[in-house]
């Protein structure tokens, strides 16, 4: 399964407003609101806040990846957005963050998650990648970094 089958352009906003955590995820999670693939927006917006408090998802060099496992969607989704003005997000570096994408998938999809969680942090480990990210001005110019990156990755299981 790669990246770009279940990051969509029109679920990427590319200037996203939030000043905390909780407002980011939100934004997020709200793009499915009126989604097929989510059977209970507000038990997937539990879940992924809950997953939260567990541990912070702030990876670093600028980056979070909220992420949860819920029987509230049908199928792994995913949202991707940009900040204009970094936030604390209590990530391991302790630096701000500005670039968040939120994976969520169905409880026995575990392999499949697991799978795109670490190639999601791969991609952005890559300094060039966040930087032509924080660049982009557009969900559609976003989405085609995203598809170019991950056409240096051959494994699509």
């Amino acid at each position: 399964m790669k990246i770009c089958d279940i990051l969509l352009a029109e679920k990427i906003i590319p200037s996203m407003n939030g000043t905390t955590k909780n407002d980011v995820i939100n934004e997020l999670i709200d793009l499915f609101k009126e989604d097929g693939r989510v059977k209970d927006v507000e038990g997937m917006r539990s879940a992924v806040l809950e997953r939260e408090k567990i541990m912070s998802t702030g990876v670093g060099k600028g980056f979070a990846i909220p992420h949860a496992k819920t029987n509230c969607v049908n199928e792994i989704i995913a949202a991707f957005g940009k900040l204009d003005k970094p936030i604390d997000f209590q990530a391991l570096d302790e630096q701000p963050i500005n670039l968040v994408f939120l994976l969520v998938g169905k409880e026995n999809l575990v392999g499949p998650h697991i799978k795109l969680l670490s190639r999601i942090s791969r991609m952005m480990n890559k300094d060039e990648f966040r930087e032509s990210l924080a660049n982009a001005k557009t969900a559609e110019e976003i989405y085609s970094l995203f598809e170019e990156e991950e056409k240096q990755y051959y494994e699509t299981a």
